[in-house]
């Protein structure tokens, strides 16, 4: 057996970022897909020459169409405009849907089997206009978003708490973006849940902070967003669905009466593994986490039957 191949479509920060991440395994062969021209050929050239130094021999090429993905088995999707300052999500709708819609077509086509990860915004939107177009079951179609704002809520309570954020398990569930509900009461420190170790106010305050996670980033950057922990992100998601590591992962999924959710993408905890979502994680919500992640869900139905409208 080949290393399995990994396509990353889109090779602006997050795809780049993502690119060299996964060539650092050193476990994949990776292609980077670019409409711009030079681009994709130069980060991947670029990526290849780092091997030596850092120990790693994967294979990684560069181009602007799509025939080198042919047999993937999975695609990273980052391409689409980004979100400028002030530009609300929902601007970002049609062009993104009409991008994304072009490069799932042109992927499903080469890979029947492929196991497509999104990571374009409005995060959720995308997924579902992703579904729509690939045909593929709703187990291989992904958003991430749920790890990227678990990372950051970790990393503000590790701050906080002054501890190592791998001893920071958080979780955080709906649509990725001002609607997202993280969970508090499922938030543990070394095993020990972390209501016991910060006041109400600081995890409110550390809540916030984490609704608002991509805004703060946007906002300090003033040209382009986060791309870091977004690359670290779906990298982790990749790493956990071909190693089949069956680990519990909060990712944006279609939700079919899960949570009381009908047919709407949302952000849920997901055991993940070779087949993509291999099912949805219920866990026991109160009355208010229940109506915090409906409010979301129904954030995220609106968003959807825009992009629906849209797409005719």
């Amino acid at each position: 057996m080949g290393r399995p191949k990994i396509t990353v479509v889109g090779a602006g920060n997050v795809g780049g970022t993502a690119a060299q991440r996964l060539a650092e395994k050193d476990i994949y062969d990776v292609v980077l897909v670019d409409i711009v021209e030079g681009v994709p050929q130069g980060k991947a050239l670029d990526i290849s020459q780092a091997g030596p130094v850092c120990g790693y021999s994967t294979q990684v090429v560069g181009t602007n169409g799509y025939d080198e993905t042919a047999g993937s088995a999975v695609a990273v999707i980052t391409s689409g405009i980004p979100r400028k300052p002030g530009m609300s999500r929902d601007d970002l709708l049609a062009t993104n849907a009409k991008v994304v819609k072009s490069v799932v077509t042109e992927l499903v086509a080469r890979s029947p089997q492929i196991i497509l990860i999104l990571v374009t915004n409005p995060l959720d939107a995308m997924v579902h206009v992703a579904r729509k177009v690939s045909g593929l079951p709703k187990s291989k179609v992904i958003g991430m978003a749920g790890v990227l704002d678990s990372a950051r809520m970790r990393t503000f309570i590790a701050r906080e708490l002054d501890v190592p954020g791998s001893d920071v398990e958080a979780m955080v569930l709906g649509g990725h973006g001002d609607t997202m509900v993280p969970l508090p009461r499922y938030t543990t420190v070394k095993g020990k849940p972390a209501s016991e170790l910060l006041s109400q106010e600081r995890m409110e305050a550390i809540v916030k902070r984490t609704q608002k996670g991509g805004a703060e980033i946007v906002g300090l950057l003033k040209t382009g967003s986060a791309f870091y922990a977004p690359s670290a992100s779906v990298v982790s998601m990749v790493e956990v669905i071909l190693k089949d590591q069956k680990r519990v992962l909060p990712c944006a999924v279609l939700c079919d009466g899960e949570y009381g959710l009908k047919d709407v993408v949302v952000g849920v905890p997901v055991i993940l593994g070779l087949g993509g979502v291999e099912r949805v994680v219920e866990y026991e919500l109160t009355d208010a986490e229940r109506a915090a992640l409906e409010k979301s869900a129904n954030a995220v139905r609106e968003l959807c039957a825009a992009v629906d409208r849209l797409m005719k």
